[in-house]
C-alpha cells in the first residue's frame, strides 16, 4: 500500500468558469500515477491535504498513522515548489509556487522517512526533496540557463525527450547495467540549482549537465527522477526495474 501525495486544484485560477465543482479546491491523484503502482502490484492511497482553511485542522490529521499504516510514499508532479523555501523571491508571479503543497508534502516525506518507509519522488517531488535537504532550484530554466535545451515543451508535453546519462557505480545504474545513456520524457521548466548535500546525483542530461536523478546517500530509501516514469513511451527508458526496485524496498518494511 502506497501513499500519494495529493495533487492539488485551486478555483481561483482565472482560467474557466465552470461552475459546479470547479469552484472548490480539488485534491486529486492523477490516473496515470495510480496505474504506474498498480502495474507494480500496489495498492495507491491519497493521502489529503490540510490547511489554515479546511473543516479539518492540521492537529485533526495525523500523519503520522498514514506513515505507519502505508509501506511507502511517492509524490506525485504538479506545481512549483515555493522559491521562499530556498530562500529566494519567485523572479516572475508565475513562478510562485504553492506553499500549501510545500508544507503538506515536507510534513508527509519527514512522517514517513521516521517511520522508516521508502520515498520515491517525480518531478516536482524530486524538486521538493532537494530543497527539503537545502539545495536550491533554477526558478526556470530557459531564463537562467539560456544555454540549455529545452526541457518543457507544452504543446508536446509528455512527448517531449531528451536524453540522460546514468552516473556509473550508482543505485540506478546497477538497476539498468547494460544502459548508458537513455531517453526520457521531459515535462518541466525549472531544475537543480544546488544539490542538497544528502544527496548524490544518479543521472544528468549531457547536453547541459542538468541533474535528471537522485538518491539521499546513507541508510534508507529516499530516491526521485526529474522525469515521469509513469508516462510509458515507446524507445524511452523501460520504468519497470525503477518501479519493482522502490516496491521492493517498500514490501521489505512490512517483513519481521
Amino acid at each position: 500500500m502506497i501513499g500519494v501525495s495529493a495533487r492539488i486544484y485551486y478555483p481561483s485560477g482565472p482560467v474557466l468558469d465552470m461552475g459546479g465543482v470547479w469552484t472548490k479546491t480539488l485534491h486529486y491523484l492523477e490516473q496515470s500515477v495510480a496505474l504506474w503502482l498498480m502495474r507494480g502490484g500496489a495498492m495507491p492511497v491519497m493521502v489529503p491535504a490540510v490547511d489554515a482553511d479546511s473543516l479539518v485542522k492540521r492537529f485533526e490529521v495525523q500523519l503520522t498513522q498514514y506513515a505507519e499504516a502505508l509501506d511507502g510514499l511517492l509524490l506525485q508532479g504538479g506545481n512549483d515548489v515555493a522559491p521562499q523555501n530556498y530562500g529566494e523571491k519567485p523572479l516572475h508571479a508565475d513562478w510562485a509556487g504553492d506553499s500549501v503543497r510545500d508544507r503538506y508534502e515536507m510534513a508527509l516525506v519527514r512522517a514517513f522517512i521516521k517511520a522508516g518507509k521508502p520515498v520515491f519522488g517525480i518531478c516536482r517531488g524530486f524538486q521538493l526533496l532537494n530543497v527539503m535537504q537545502g539545495g536550491t532550484l533554477y526558478q526556470d530554466i530557459a531564463t537562467q540557463r539560456p544555454d540549455s535545451p529545452a526541457h518543457r515543451d507544452a504543446a508536446r508535453y509528455e512527448r517531449h525527450f531528451h536524453e540522460i546519462e546514468l552516473v556509473p557505480g550508482t543505485r540506478l545504474a546497477q538497476l539498468y547495467p547494460r544502459v548508458k545513456r537513455a531517453r526520457v520524457n521531459s515535462i518541466h521548466h525549472q531544475g537543480i540549482k544546488r544539490l542538497a548535500s544528502d544527496f548524490e546525483v544518479e543521472a544528468r542530461c549531457p547536453e547541459d549537465g542538468m541533474i535528471e536523478a537522485i538518491r539521499r546517500r546513507g541508510p534508507g530509501y529516499v530516491a526521485a527522477v526529474q522525469w515521469h516514469p509513469e508516462f510509458q513511451a515507446h524507445g524511452s527508458l523501460d520504468d519497470t526495474a525503477m518501479l519493482n526496485d522502490f516496491l521492493a524496498a517498500a514490501r521489505a518494511t512490512r517483513e519481521p
